[in-house]
């Protein structure tokens, strides 16, 4: 027997999953996603999601409204029988009609150990926050923010170094695993549901563009934390005099350094050096930039193409 599956994602972080409940000989009926986006330089190009992409190469039939407030739509919802909804990261939320609609609801998916990181952006937070665990967790959906009983969870240990993008497709992988493993257990009758606990809610609010701007006045472990948790979207930054001019520069990766000066303040800037810069206490060598415009690059490519003056102060 496999279950009537309703998938419902947007991003990237989504289509492991929707291929392995594939893989696993689920009846996926249809898929919801979010509307193609406009794209391109001159953004003139509608560009479906990738979750739609994945799911028309495999010929699933795909609805992408941009509201799910419509009594035709909700009508077009329940007319597809489904057993259980499966979404990641859909983006938009399920009114409670349409978890009532199926005999088992929703599950979801979602990036973070529950309580802690409720919310869009589960992933760069726990980085930005220096968290050294993270995990998944399956929980049936309810109308409150990702307050649902959680089903199953599978913890994750966070690499010092690691950026949100490399934690991204590690937990993207965990997702669909787990995802296959609750649904054959909600399948079999043995999917038990535990509430959240009340402490220890954290939320994960959108990232702001008023904090990707990097302030090297917080040590060396705050604005590293930063650095990886903001790589490689949207990209935590500062301002270098390069040409002698101000540009800004994307700060990819990091690494902490034993080294003090000025915050700010340019301690080494050569090639065979490397680019170490000072922050509030400690230092860090920056190790992957991108100029406006370029291509991601090593410390090495930056110097070479860029004049970095020893003892100058980024900001």
């Amino acid at each position: 027997m496999t279950m009537r599956i309703v998938f419902m994602g947007t991003p990237d972080f989504s289509v492991p999953t929707l291929a392995a409940l594939a893989e696993a000989g689920h009846d996926v009926v249809a898929v919801y996603t979010q509307p193609p986006r406009p794209a391109g330089r001159r953004g003139l190009e509608l560009t479906p999601s990738p979750v739609q992409r994945e799911a028309e190469r495999r010929g699933f039939a795909v609805r992408s409204p941009s509201s799910l407030r419509d009594a035709a739509e909700l009508a077009a919802f329940r007319a597809l029988g489904a057993d259980v909804a499966v979404v990641v990261a859909y983006g938009l939320i399920l009114p409670e009609t349409y978890l009532q609609a199926m005999p088992y609801g929703a599950l979801n998916g979602h990036a973070s150990l529950l309580p802690r990181w409720r919310g869009a952006a589960p992933i760069q937070r726990a980085i930005m926050a220096g968290d050294r665990e993270t995990g998944v967790m399956i929980m049936r959906m309810e109308k409150g923010l990702d307050t649902g009983p959680v089903g199953m969870s599978r913890a994750v240990a966070i690499g010092p170094d690691e950026t949100a993008g490399a934690l991204h497709d590690r937990l993207s992988a965990v997702t669909a695993a787990l995802m296959v493993e609750a649904v054959a257990a909600l399948e079999a009758g043995t999917l038990r549901f535990t509430p959240q606990p009340a402490d220890g809610v954290t939320y994960a609010a959108k990232i702001d563009k008023a904090e990707t701007r990097i302030g090297w006045t917080a040590d060396a472990k705050t604005v590293h934390d930063q650095i990886r948790g903001l790589s490689p979207f949207p990209g935590a930054w500062c301002e270098m005099e390069l040409a002698g001019r101000p540009e800004r520069v994307k700060i990819l990766e990091s690494g902490i350094a034993d080294r003090a000066g000025r915050p700010g303040e340019v301690l080494a800037g050569e090639v065979e050096d490397g680019l170490t810069v000072a922050c509030g206490s400690g230092a860090l060598r920056l190790m992957r930039l991108q100029r406006a415009g370029g291509r991601p690059v090593t410390a090495d490519e930056f110097l070479r193409g860029a004049s970095v003056s020893k003892g100058s102060i980024l900001s």
